[in-house]
């Protein structure tokens, strides 16, 4: 059919409307047409009914609609591009025999043609769906597509074109707010940063954030969790199903397959980079309770939901295997990627935060603070699911947060006062409220050495104590470590040292009593060296009682004596420190690199006594690959760099001069010798030989 026929068809196609229409189809037309037409007033008058076509607008499939006809430009631009290449290469593309190479418009002027299709007759924020087209569809500016004069007066079409869309189109246009941020997402990389700055973000900051957390194309304002409990069904006496036929999961892959969630990591640096070129600081501060409520929602949907009951430890027990296998899994992967996005508009509000004196001031920066810990808690769920030690902005804004709120004590004090656990009693039954106790432990710790010994004693150690007596399990692992983390911390804070001589008593029992079956070697290492380390001058505790250390040695010695040779079972997400990686060490070895570890805080009298002791139970494991290693271990201390120079010189002279080199390397040798060998005389072996 001639080019001018199917214009006329297409024209009529597009200006009535009927629920049975082939839209799809009536778009591939359109495409495929524009780049045939070669009259420049037929391309403008396409593009002009494209824009306004009832066909299309009268009932659009929401966002959907727009991504559609972005593609008809896009599309049509692409196939400009390859019909010139195929020109200069004189050469025949058999995607393109249909078109009439010496009949088609010059790729300037079919591009002014379309850009003038962008008139009156349509609302303004269609016409970013033609300069959007153009502008993807002809590439970056390396692929040269496009003279210089022609791509800057397209980048600076749509950058104008998105200015006067928001501030014409309606609040209640969902469709076009939404269309602008699905545009701009698309087309930021290709602008250049003079075009970038030409941006009205005012009025762009609050359509982004609208359209990505409140819009139905986006987040839905976190309201789409609540629906998944009512499809959540019990199958058995002790396990649930959420089946992939139900309405929740379909909205669940819904969302991740809309054109708006499908990019929140590309869109939430787009909106980091608004906040940071806002002019007025209170946007930053409402797009920041737009993130708290977010987060609000999402927590307490979150604890509404049947799965939300069941441990991530427990969860194969509970679950059957098309919910492990395939619903939750997309679940997951929607809300991880929220979280990222939420974490990088975050780095974006902190990092503002930081340079702008309207944020940083006494009243807005402790609650910015405070406000970014909040959101960060209430999605605390979903990091410790996923992860984010390797996500560099969430631990900037995490430590930056709480660091900005270090410099407001009573802040400090009315933030933890807040998220403390309300029930001390004993562990909570719920996974969520075991979290929460976890977000708490792990940020009390940052603040130790702020808080006044009642607070750290009445918030830190009364919710670290309820753990530590509970005992490690297989789903408590994380939170019984960061107790004892938290426990640390505050007896290391200088004015805790009262506290620490009232609670250091039930924390070693503690201590022991969960070794070697309910902690892990590396962690029993580190809390007894800090015990030292506590407990030794210079420390406050040393001065008041100066026995505590030799009482804590003295203890390890009598354990050590006393303990199994068994090599111990290996522990999940145990993080050796040991220099070979595997080797197996038992509980007596364990308890001798405990003593080991700790001889460089010992004092000199101290450390004088306990060397040849340390020696001793050295030579007393019967297992000569974990002998050897913990003879490594003490050759490393002594000289690896961990001792002063005083400590240094007792240990050279017990090494050189009191025979501490014998005592360690062949002290087990000479104790298999017989006593009653003269000095100087030959060994039995040797003398019968001899005889």
């Amino acid at each position: 059919m001639p080019a001018d026929r199917l214009l006329g068809a297409l024209l009529r196609g597009l200006q009535s409307y009927t629920e049975e229409q082939d839209t799809p189809r009536l778009l591939g037309t359109a495409s495929s047409l524009l780049t045939t037409l070669n009259n420049p007033l037929n391309v403008t008058l396409l593009t002009s009914q494209l824009l306004s076509a009832p066909a299309l607008w009268t009932e659009p499939e929401g966002l959907r609609t727009s991504v559609r006809c972005l593609s008809v430009f896009h599309s049509a631009a692409q196939a400009l591009v390859k019909h010139e290449h195929a020109l200069r290469e004189k050469s025949a593309d058999a995607d393109f025999v249909d078109l009439q190479l010496e009949r088609t418009l010059p790729k300037n002027d079919w591009t002014k043609a379309v850009i003038s299709g962008a008139d009156d007759h349509s609302p303004r924020w269609r016409h970013l769906l033609v300069l959007g087209g153009l502008l993807l569809g002809f590439g970056p500016r390396d692929d040269d597509n496009l003279s210089s004069s022609m791509r800057g007066t397209l980048e600076s079409a749509l950058v104008t074109a998105v200015n006067f869309s928001l501030e014409d189109t309606p609040e209640d246009d969902e469709l076009g707010l939404n269309s602008i941020t699905l545009v701009l997402n698309h087309c930021f990389p290709y602008l250049p940063n003079h075009e970038r700055a030409g941006l009205n973000y005012d009025n762009l900051l609050p359509v982004l954030t609208r359209s990505v957390i409140h819009s139905m194309e986006g987040l839905q304002s976190g309201y789409f969790l609540g629906a998944v409990d009512q499809d959540v069904r019990q199958v058995s006496n002790d396990q649930f199903q959420w089946p992939d036929q139900s309405q929740s999961f379909q909205q669940i892959q819904s969302m991740l397959t809309s054109p708006l969630v499908s990019s929140l990591g590309p869109l939430s640096r787009l909106i980091s980079h608004a906040i940071e070129q806002v002019e007025h600081s209170w946007l930053v501060m409402a797009a920041m309770e737009d993130l708290v409520l977010l987060s609000r929602t999402i927590h307490l949907q979150w604890r509404q939901i049947k799965l939300s009951e069941i441990d991530p430890s427990e969860e194969r027990i509970y679950l059957d295997p098309q919910t492990l296998g395939k619903t939750l899994p997309q679940m997951w992967k929607l809300l991880r990627s929220m979280l990222f996005s939420i974490v990088v508009v975050l780095r974006g509000v902190v990092g503002r935060m930081l340079g702008d004196p309207a944020l940083a001031n006494d009243e807005v920066a402790p609650k910015l603070a405070t406000q970014a810990l909040h959101i960060l808690r209430n999605l605390y769920f979903i990091s410790t699911k996923t992860g984010t030690a390797s996500f560099s902005q969430y631990t900037f804004a995490y430590l930056t947060a709480m660091d900005t709120l270090c410099t407001y004590l009573p802040r400090v004090e009315a933030f933890l006062q807040f998220i403390r656990p309300v029930d001390t009693s004993g562990v909570p039954q719920h996974p969520l409220d075991r979290n929460l106790d976890l977000f708490f432990l792990n940020t009390t710790e940052h603040f130790t050495l702020l808080l006044p010994p009642t607070s750290a004693e009445e918030l830190l150690v009364a919710t670290a104590s309820r753990y530590l007596s509970a005992g490690e399990s297989s789903h408590l692992l994380s939170i019984f470590e960061a107790a004892h983390s938290g426990m640390l911390a505050v007896f290391s804070a200088p004015q805790n040292a009262e506290v620490t001589k009232r609670h250091l008593p039930f924390y070693i029992g503690a201590l022991f009593g969960v070794f070697p079956e309910k902690v892990s070697a590396r962690q029993f290492r580190l809390a007894f060296r800090t015990l030292l380390r506590l407990t030794s001058p210079p420390a406050v505790l040393a001065a008041t009682e100066p026995m505590l250390s030799a009482t804590l040695l003295e203890l390890l010695h009598e354990r050590a004596a006393s303990a199994s040779a068994s090599p111990l079972p290996p522990k999940p997400a145990e993080t050796k420190l040991d220099t070979d990686p595997s080797m197996e060490l038992s509980e007596q070895a364990v308890l001798v690199l405990t003593v080991i570890d700790t001889l460089p805080q010992l004092t000199l009298d101290l450390l004088d006594e306990w060397l040849p002791l340390a020696t001793d139970l050295v030579n007393a494991i019967d297992d000569e690959a974990m002998r050897e290693h913990c003879k490594e271990h003490f050759w490393h201390t002594l000289v690896g760099g961990e001792m002063d120079p005083d400590r240094s010189g007792v240990c050279h002279d017990w090494w050189s001069t009191r025979g501490g080199r014998e005592m360690l390397l062949y002290g087990r040798e000479d104790e298999q010798q017989s006593p009653f060998t003269m000095s100087g005389g030959l060994p039995d072996e040797a003398r019968d030989t001899k005889l």
